[in-house]
């Protein structure tokens, strides 16, 4: 794991992450994750404000979650050099982010989530919801009785 950052990180019980998890944290950032979490191949997480993650949520391989974005409104500088736009990303308990997923500022995800291998999530997604690629396709989760 590649760590950057002081204070700024939050972890509960039973982390597990997998080969080339990195996460980066720049000042005044912070990220907290919840219990139980577990993060396949080359996820990373980079924080410029602040990433809530809740228990028992699983990430597959190459998730990527930013909380930050260049800014690129000045055509008389260069976009590297314009700074960032910052927000913040919370996901909630017990959600399956697929592979390939990006998770970008201003991304609310509720509990119980199923967001798609390659769904690009910069909104908020309801509790209970399964969200497909290629569109903002909505699905309820469909609740089977014991």
């Amino acid at each position: 794991m590649l760590c950057y950052g002081k204070k700024s990180f939050q972890i509960g019980r039973k982390l597990q992450f997998r080969k080339g998890f990195s996460l980066v944290i720049e000042k005044p950032g912070k990220v907290i994750i919840g219990n139980d979490c577990f993060f396949n191949n080359y996820c990373s997480v980079a924080a410029k404000n602040k990433i809530l993650i809740g228990n028992g949520t699983i990430f597959g391989e190459n998730v990527k979650i930013y909380d930050h974005n260049h800014k690129f409104n000045r055509f008389d500088i260069p976009i590297k050099n314009q700074g960032f736009s910052t927000g913040s990303v919370e996901i909630g308990n017990h959600c399956w982010i697929g592979s390939n997923v990006t998770i970008l500022k201003g991304a609310k995800i509720g509990d119980n989530c199923v967001i798609g291998a390659g769904c690009v999530v910069n909104q908020d997604v309801p509790s209970g919801t399964i969200l497909k690629p290629s569109s903002t396709i909505w699905e309820k989760i469909k609740i089977i009785p014991k």
